[in-house]
């Protein structure tokens, strides 16, 4: 079976979570006998080989002519230069990661004119959210439903709009933003006037998404209910989880040290709420505690998130900031640390580096949120943390610093985790299910 592969993005530019997914799931399918491709958006137009893996770039417009081609069905030139690779490579399965401008319903079009079969994986919260994070007004967690006025007000809240203003500017009929679509206005105050139009779009667009996929994978239990409240047929969704790609680590013994050695990796990005590690350390200079923060920038925000996180961690010695360790090499460096963080401020699918802590027997201290909650016992194998509170997570390492009995039961209590072969197991009967409509499983 031949597999297209299509991702937000792809090495050698910095990757995330998904692509870290993409990457490890298209190496065991290969494992399995596929063939396997990876597509993914870019300036211009290349192929090339990555790590033993067949890499295809599409370009994408680099100028956006109106906000409709952002929240509606995409980019049209890079669903043209996708078409071209399918008509190339002549895929049996479509398997699409993300839903942007660039990866859009324009690409899920092409594949159904050419009969091919589409699956899609729901890899983050900004698969259907505006706001990227599935958080209400930035701290209450939403069930998820879409609504054109609860979503363009939350929206606008994120995009720093007061709250009572969003819920005014949310609250427009759509039609007035077509109205100043019409006449070519858009762009600051007439964009925010034109959100309930846009998130119209938006959801027209996720809805015509999850009806013209022939299945889709959710990576976790939250994710699954929230696409059966909309609408998503339960027969056309399967729970298969994230897995770890590279070889289990052999466990060192580990070696207590007075100060707690704490280790974040992941995006320089707010969602995921460095921030508030940054603040409990900073606000609690007696904490034993050194962090070190191993950040992907994937662009200029989180380059310019990545420049206020150093400003604020300034004359902080236990702070430290580092280049992205290898993706073969997480599991082997997290045995160094006594305690990963993840302070997530949305909800996650996993995330991976959850699972790669736990084969490398580090336990988590991790926020009571989404897909962090299905993987992490609170008090069994880490803790689970008020996300938005500096105090909670500063009391959360205090606790841990101070009670070394308790991050050795921890430890004990790490169970082993899932493997991408899992995954890869999963996906291949999705696979033979959508070409031949045979069961899955």
């Amino acid at each position: 079976m031949k597999l297209l592969h299509v991702p937000f993005t792809f090495y050698p530019d910095p990757a995330g979570g998904t692509e870290i997914y993409v990457q490890g799931l298209a190496r065991e399918q290969q494992r399995l006998g596929s063939s396997v491709i990876v597509a993914a958006p870019a300036e211009q137009n290349a192929a090339y080989r990555h790590d033993g893996l067949m890499v295809r770039r599409f370009a994408v417009c680099p100028t956006v002519k109106d906000p409709r081609e952002l929240y509606g069905d995409g980019d049209p030139h890079a669903a043209e230069a996708f078409a071209r690779i399918l008509d190339e490579e002549r895929p049996d399965v479509v398997h699409l990661h993300a839903f942007t401008r660039a990866v859009s319903l324009r690409l899920v079009r092409e594949a159904r004119r050419r009969d091919l079969p589409v699956v899609f994986s729901y890899h983050t919260p900004t698969g259907s959210c505006q706001r990227g994070t599935l958080m209400r007004w930035g701290s209450d967690i939403c069930d998820g439903v879409l609504d054109v006025r609860a979503c363009a007000s939350c929206s606008l809240h994120g995009h720093g709009l007061a709250k009572t203003a969003s819920v005014v500017a949310g609250s427009l009929p759509s039609g007035v933003g077509r109205l100043l679509g019409s006449i070519g206005i858009s762009g600051g105050l007439w964009t925010a006037l034109r959100m309930t139009e846009l998130v119209e779009l938006r959801h027209s667009a996720f809805h015509a998404l999850m009806r013209e996929a022939d299945h889709v994978i959710a990576l976790c239990q939250w994710v699954k209910d929230l696409l059966l409240r909309n609408g998503v047929p339960a027969e056309r969704l399967t729970v298969s989880r994230q897995g770890i790609g590279q070889e289990f680590p052999t466990r060192s013994e580990h070696v207590a040290s007075p100060t707690l050695r704490v280790a974040f990796l992941g995006r320089l990005d707010p969602s995921k709420g460095v921030h508030l590690l940054v603040a409990a350390l900073r606000g609690n200079p007696q904490l034993s505690v050194r962090l070190d923060v191993f950040g992907v920038a994937q662009g200029k925000a989180d380059r310019t998130y990545g420049k206020g996180l150093a400003k604020l961690a300034s004359g902080d010695p236990r702070i430290a900031f580092h280049a992205p360790i290898p993706n073969d090499q997480v599991m082997e460096r997290l045995q160094e640390y006594d305690l990963l963080a993840v302070p997530s401020q949305c909800l996650e699918t996993g995330p991976i580096v959850v699972m790669e802590a736990f084969a490398a027997g580090v336990p988590v201290a991790g926020s009571n949120l989404g897909g962090i909650v299905e993987l992490v016992e609170h008090g069994v194998n880490g803790l689970l943390v008020e996300p938005t509170s500096p105090d909670a997570w500063a009391e959360a390492l205090r606790r841990l610093s101070r009670d070394p009995d308790l991050l050795a039961r921890l430890r004990s209590g790490i169970r082993p985790s899932r493997t991408m072969r899992d995954a890869a197991i999963d996906s291949m009967s999705i696979y033979r299910h959508v070409s031949q409509e045979a069961p899955v499983g």
